[in-house]
């Protein structure tokens, strides 16, 4: 049987060391000795292909290969040795490490009864890294406690712009002075909580809960004065963010999309711009090599779409 042997941690902290300690360490060090600045923002592991790192439109392939008992015990690895540990989150086709890296799972998806129960024969994991960046928040902090006191703001772009960067950003903001707002945050997948914004103080962290519950519980519970999340959408958490909003709480939060008129036809968030939920949408731009941009419609701009 083929061995695999994988590195000890490596001490270059700008390379993450919570993934490179998962592979083979041939690919580890390759992955090392390639590593751009600035760092990537993903790195693709193929089974039987070509595995990359990929920083905008710039694809750094990887010689080495992978094939599919190495990625099986990659997986492994990165569960910790328990698949079953974190089931939930692979039917939905992700982990999330620690630092707030989540991986794609790809593979063939096993089903029991009609309801998805893991994946086998892994055929690509997808880390997406979480950026340490400096971002404006000025614009996102002065709608929500200025502009529209009382109203929510929805951030949108496609995805892999910037839209949960900005949100890190925006936490530690609206909780320092001069806002110093109490912030409930939903981090279902564990994302938010990265690179150190849970040190942020004034907020409560409820990680791991679903969208819909963690609103449901933090406005019940915690008494906040905004409430964070990301990636809302569906129907069900339409219902949760209305009832939050009629008590008194607004949210922040992310959501995909092109433009805000292709955002609003989305049942679920058209439900939201129908209760007059958000204040603002802030729509994210960032051009290769180019820096985040915010481009802000007020909801009067929009008292034609309907």
């Amino acid at each position: 049987m083929h061995t695999i042997h994988y590195p000890t941690p490596i001490k270059n902290k700008t390379v993450p060391t919570q993934i490179l300690r998962h592979l083979p360490q041939d690919l580890a060090n390759e992955i090392e000795k390639l590593w751009p600045a600035p760092p990537p923002e993903e790195i693709c592991l193929r089974r039987d292909g070509l595995s990359c790192l990929y920083r905008g439109d710039t694809v750094i392939p990887l010689t080495r290969r992978l094939n599919g008992q190495e990625m099986d015990v990659i997986l492994n690895r990165l569960c910790g040795g328990s698949m079953y540990a974190h089931q939930d989150t692979l039917r939905q086709g992700y982990l999330t490490l620690p630092d707030g890296v989540r991986v794609g799972v790809c593979g063939r998806l096993r089903m029991d009864s009609g309801r998805p129960m893991g994946i086998l024969d892994v055929s690509s994991l997808v880390f997406r890294i979480p950026r340490t960046v400096s971002v404006r928040t000025e614009t996102v902090c002065r709608l929500l406690c200025h502009t529209h006191p009382g109203r929510g703001t929805l951030i949108y772009s496609p995805p892999g712009v910037g839209k949960t960067t900005l949100l890190r950003a925006l936490i530690p903001a609206l909780s320092a002075p001069p806002y110093r707002l109490r912030l409930a945050v939903i981090d279902t997948r564990e994302e938010l909580s990265a690179c150190g914004t849970r040190d942020a103080g004034g907020v409560e962290w409820l990680i791991g809960y679903p969208r819909a519950v963690g609103i449901e519980i933090a406005t019940r519970t915690l008494a906040p004065q905004l409430i964070v999340c990301d990636e809302i959408g569906d129907a069900a958490e339409a219902d949760a963010i209305c009832a939050a909003c009629n008590a008194g709480v607004p949210l922040l939060a992310t959501a995909h999309g092109g433009d805000v008129r292709s955002l609003l036809r989305r049942p679920g968030l058209r439900q939201l711009h129908g209760e007059h939920i958000f204040g603002s949408y802030v729509g994210l731009t960032r051009p290769t090599g180019g820096s985040l941009t915010q481009r802000v419609t007020t909801v009067q701009e929009l008292c034609g779409f309907a």
